[in-house]
């Protein structure tokens, strides 16, 4: 009987160590974790989400220093200056859940995180367990919904015209995008649309889609050239109906280039006087006009003039001395200057000119947005009679003719006086002698005339 007894106080010894062991080992086990909220719900790529967990001991078994630690993995990192592990000094057993107690935890989700509902592993220890315990908890991330204004078509545009404007729209974010209505507008009044309204709307734009919206703008014709902002905005919905603003700015340069027009006003002794006008819509600065070489003609002398600025709707008249490479003397070659290089670009490409009454010009001027630019017109220019001459060898051929004329003329005068006075001596009537010195000056002009042709 005593022996009985024994056995059965050892057995109860036993079974009691081994329930404590048991105790020890699982009392982690005991313990509930669940998410009660997060804070954005759902969670937002690129933004901190705060989770507040309820931790219950539902064991039979008293807890204390509980350790919580949340381990995270894609899409969640820890934020800064923020602790994944929480300590809870005591749990008692078999906790209701209006006992639970709470802890909270902020968590970075990264930027590229597509939507989705994601894992989170949260471990469980408490001081008198030998491995931590771990659970799992969801947590719901809603799809990035972004779009920008990747590519404007133009960076400037001139005044009082019609220019097309392009927008390149693309969803750079990780959800569908619908209902996009995209405006735009200068608070100035300098820039608007033609042909439409400032709106436009895109019914779906997918994850990485992009889409072209198309304007027609003009700007002020009376409009001082500058760089001016345009304030667009993109409504959109995702899609969960969601409504969202995002507005960007960009920046649209009003002026630039002008154009001239360049025409032939006259020409005499070998210059060459012409009318350059400012045509366009825009000022130009430290206008520069050149003759630029060329097969038709050439300039002599100063080859260029710089004229000053030109408002738009101002002319100014420059003059150059030139000459026409089809009056000048042949060469030992029998060519003229320019003519075997005409030739030979020829065989490549076409002269520049229209025609061989055309001369070129060259217009370089500085633009409003500060750059250097150049226009090459052509001008079609007539040589007066007297021009002509002076420009060209026959001129030279002219002038000789005209010089034997005047001494011819000179000594048939003085040799008419010496045949006169001999004449009159012997006695000759005065009909007779000035018949026959009449005679003589005309044979002597003749002959004079022939000789100088």
């Amino acid at each position: 009987m005593k022996m009985r007894k024994i056995l059965i106080l050892v057995l109860f010894l036993v079974l009691s160590a081994t329930s404590a062991t048991a105790a020890i080992s699982n009392s982690a086990s005991g313990v509930d974790v669940n998410i009660m909220s997060q804070s954005p719900s759902p969670a937002r790529p690129g933004e901190v989400v705060e989770l507040t967990l309820t931790v219950q001991n539902v064991g039979n078994t008293d807890l204390s220093n509980v350790v919580i630690e949340v381990e995270p993995g894609y899409p969640f990192s820890q934020a800064s200056g923020e602790s994944l592990t929480k300590t809870i000094s005591y749990l008692k057993a078999r906790q209701d859940e209006d006992e639970a107690t709470t802890v909270k935890f902020k968590l970075k989700v990264d930027a590229d995180a597509a939507k989705d509902t994601y894992d989170l592993d949260i471990s469980v220890k408490d001081s008198d367990s030998e491995a931590a315990v771990s659970t799992t908890v969801s947590v719901d991330v809603q799809g990035k919904e972004y779009a920008q204004v990747v590519t404007i078509s133009k960076s400037s545009i001139d005044l009082a015209t019609v220019e097309p404007l392009e927008f390149i729209i693309t969803n750079t974010g990780s959800s569908p995008l619908k209902n996009m209505a995209v405006s735009w507008e200068d608070s100035t009044g300098t820039i608007l649309p033609v042909y439409s309204d400032n709106t436009k709307y895109i019914s779906y734009l997918d994850v990485g889609d992009s889409v072209t919206i198309n304007y027609s703008v003009m700007a002020n014709v009376d409009a001082d050239p500058g760089l001016y902002q345009l304030d667009i905005t993109l409504n959109f919905q995702d899609y969960d109906s969601n409504e969202s603003t995002i507005k960007t700015k960009a920046g649209l340069f009003v002026g630039g280039g002008t154009d001239f027009d360049v025409t032939y006003s006259e020409s005499s002794e070998g210059e060459v006087s012409l009318s350059v006008a400012n045509v366009g819509n825009n000022e130009a600065y430290s206008v520069k006009v050149s003759v630029p070489e060329q097969d038709n003609f050439k300039a002599t002398g100063s080859t260029s003039t710089i004229v000053g600025n030109l408002e738009k709707g101002d002319y100014t008249i420059t003059s150059f001395s030139v000459s026409s490479s089809a009056m000048m003397p042949a060469d030992s070659s029998g060519e003229r200057p320019g003519q075997a290089q005409a030739s030979s670009a020829n065989t490549t490409e076409p002269q520049s000119s229209g025609s061989r009454n055309d001369l070129l010009v060259l217009i370089e001027y500085t633009d409003s947005t500060g750059q250097r630019l150049s226009v090459e017109k052509s001008v079609p220019i007539e040589l007066t009679a007297s021009a002509a001459a002076a420009m060209g060898p026959g001129a030279r051929s002219q002038s000789s003719t005209g010089t034997y004329l005047k001494y011819g003329l000179v000594l048939v005068v003085l040799a008419g006086g010496v045949f006169y006075y001999r004449k009159k001596k012997a006695g000759e009537s005065d009909e007779s002698l000035g018949q026959q010195l009449s005679g003589q000056i005309k044979g002597l002009k003749r002959k004079i005339l022939k000789e100088g042709q």
